[in-house]
């Protein structure tokens, strides 16, 4: 818009959706990082008590996107008292930065669940705050509708045109064992509250998110036409093809179940869901015996996988007694901007350098 907010589209290649915009990320990422150091610099100069404290207000915030646009905005009526400053200089030159922006990964399944999984799972592991939504077609739909990592047990795709005899790759379950990626499963169709819901935590939540979204493809040859492609979500999560669930990582700190299981048990319409879609209903005609056996299998997988869910969302979170002297030993330290000489981004390995070599983490950053 006319204040220079609004989204920014960038197409990367097939393969490497997570890299292109984990780069983006970075990029920005030092450049506000340069930002806060120049901030903190300025906060031990000789300026007015205001300027200072709008100073401290906007570093405090910087990770908040809309507390940090506030006092952004609030910096940005403040800076030309000052300009004459060269440091003031420096920081009203980056004042585009002030505002924290969302970082989002757009991918289908082939690329999430397969070609460009190994981008997807580094983004995940280094507990950046970027957000990953997948388009789960459970076929790679733009190239012609191949079997993919991410087609079930039956389906007819090129590459099983007997039926698919492995079963669906769960990413989510996958995601969730780091334990602090933010984890959803959604169909808009189904539940458009949840969905909401889940975009909004994902959003919100301070290190990496995935969201998986159920969408119905042209290749799933919908018998009642892709015109009723939101019914058709519906009844996939009824019929307990597709659960709906979020994993939000804030709610171990709460003493909660991190869990939350968002869909009803099945009513008992799987097969009725299968037999509605061509890439299942079509192996009763060529491969019957087949057809039969693997719709089986795909039930038993599935009500499996409802129990292992509902397991999941009833237990109790244990709990676990920290002696003061561990938790302060384990704590974060906070550190001024421009005083550490080593990466302070996550604690995960490529971020760590030795602080006391003074080197920089393995994707070149330097504190």
């Amino acid at each position: 818009n006319q204040d220079g907010f609004g989204p920014t589209w960038a197409n990367s290649l097939f393969e490497d959706p997570a890299e292109f915009t984990y780069g983006m990320f970075l990029g920005h990422f030092q450049q506000r990082r340069r930002l806060a150091d120049l901030v903190g610099q300025a906060l031990e100069e000789d300026f007015p008590h205001k300027f200072k404290s709008a100073l401290k207000n906007w570093l405090d915030a910087m990770k908040d996107p809309v507390v940090s646009r506030t006092c952004g905005d609030q910096l940005k009526l403040l800076l030309p008292h000052f300009n004459e400053n060269r440091l003031i200089q420096d920081i009203e030159s980056l004042s585009r930065l002030f505002t924290k922006k969302s970082f989002w990964v757009f991918a289908g399944d082939g690329a999430a669940y397969d070609i460009a999984f190994g981008g997807i799972d580094h983004v995940m592991a280094s507990g950046e705050d970027i957000n990953i939504l997948v388009f789960d077609t459970e076929v790679y739909s733009n190239t012609g509708g191949q079997s993919s990592k991410s087609t079930p047990t039956g389906s007819v795709a090129k590459f099983a045109a007997s039926g698919k005899k492995t079963a669906k790759k769960d990413l989510g379950a996958m995601a969730m064992s780091y334990g602090y990626v933010y984890v959803a499963n959604v169909a808009m169709g189904a539940n458009r509250q949840q969905l909401v819901k889940a975009i909004c935590e994902a959003e919100s939540y301070d290190g990496p998110s995935l969201i998986m979204a159920y969408s119905p493809c042209i290749n799933h040859g919908i018998k009642k036409g892709m015109g009723r492609s939101q019914e058709e979500s519906r009844l996939a999560v009824a019929s307990g093809y597709w659960p709906l669930y979020r994993y939000n990582p804030l709610l171990k700190a709460e003493g909660k179940n991190p869990f939350i299981l968002d869909s009803k048990e099945p009513d008992g319409s799987l097969q009725e869901f299968l037999a509605g879609e061509v890439r299942y209903a079509s192996l009763k005609q060529t491969f019957p015996e087949e057809a039969a056996r693997l719709d089986a299998l795909l039930e038993t997988e599935y009500q499996q996988r409802y129990l292992k869910l509902k397991a999941l969302a009833e237990q109790e979170l244990p709990q676990v007694t920290v002696s003061p002297e561990d938790a302060a030993a384990v704590a974060p330290q906070k550190t001024p901007p421009g005083k550490d000489p080593s990466c302070t981004l996550s604690g995960t390995a490529e971020h760590a350098g030795r602080k006391d070599q003074g080197e920089p983490c393995d994707d070149g950053r330097t504190g």
